[in-house]
């Protein structure tokens, strides 16, 4: 059983990893949390991420296909790295619904190859690109991929998603329809593509990520599936515009805000931000979304 701590650290944590503050300025405001106990080096590797607590579906489950691709992104800053996850079953004449799965802003850590490979089991052909690729690369570390991820051209990022998401729906075991899913960077990523695509994305089920803007929405031919955690307040609060904006242009959506749950509460890699019921439902709504748009 993890020891929860205190919410304040983990709000913290959360204003560390989206750029609010140095690593010293994070350490040294830990230490006051640092009493009956608890030391600031059992603080930080509670806050940290475990990938091999959070693995769900093995690396080299037999039931899957996987490989690293390089994709052309001439509008963006590099050829992207892609993950790529298909369900060992299919043949060679086999179309499959994709999904492209874009990570946090920490690059494609283990734990988004993790979700891309949970994809691929339930039937989808999955695409995980590394934003970080013009920079070497996700590090193999999230403090280093969170800092690496700060230097990168932001609008050419963004490009290179596009290029992803075009590669995977173009490629010939694709059967043509594109579901878009991301995880906070990547949650706004998924909105994102969605009025830049246009018709070419079916739909999208972004997780705590920033909402299209209203003058966007119109652009948008994609079933929404919104999901945010109750206590993720600065994104709970945008929702209201942003299914106002869905509504009035009459884009087929849904909404759901987890009780109890903050922002990353999917990441099983992170036990002191994951919430178990949350993550599960909400995955579950998201797999049915997409059984039912794109195949």
């Amino acid at each position: 059983m993890v020891q929860k701590l205190p919410e304040p650290l983990i709000d913290l944590y959360n204003t560390y990893i989206h750029g609010g503050m140095t690593r010293r300025e994070f350490v040294d405001a830990t230490k006051k949390f640092a009493v009956g106990g608890l030391t600031v080096a059992a603080i930080m590797e509670g806050l940290m991420p475990n990938y091999a607590l959070g693995e769900v579906v093995p690396k080299n489950d037999a039931r899957l296909k996987t490989e690293y691709v390089t994709v052309p992104s001439p509008e963006g800053n590099t050829n992207i790295k892609v993950y790529l996850v298909r369900p060992a079953s299919a043949s060679a004449t086999t179309k499959l619904p994709a999904v492209l799965v874009v990570h946090e802003n920490r690059g494609l850590n283990p734990h988004i190859e993790d979700v891309a490979r949970r994809f691929g089991l339930a039937g989808f052909m999955a695409a995980a690109p590394d934003g970080l690729t013009s920079v070497g690369g996700y590090p193999g570390d999230d403090d280093r991929g969170g800092q690496l991820f700060g230097t990168v051209n932001r609008a050419k990022m963004t490009e290179d998603m596009v290029a992803a998401a075009a590669w995977v729906k173009g490629r010939p075991d694709s059967n043509g329809k594109l579901g878009i899913t991301g995880f906070c960077f990547g949650g706004g990523i998924a909105n994102t593509l969605a009025y830049r695509m246009g018709a070419d994305v079916a739909a999208i089920a972004p997780f705590y990520g920033q909402p299209a803007p209203a003058a966007e929405v119109p652009k948008i031919k994609a079933a929404v599936l919104v999901h945010h955690g109750a206590t993720d307040t600065g994104l709970v609060n945008s929702w209201p515009t942003y299914e106002a904006a869905l509504k009035a242009n009459n884009v087929t959506y849904e909404g759901y805000i987890y009780p109890g749950a903050g922002h990353g509460f999917n990441n099983d890699a992170s036990a002191q931000r994951y919430n178990e019921a949350a993550s599960k439902l909400a995955m579950d709504r998201t797999i049915a979304w997409f059984n039912k748009y794109l195949k």
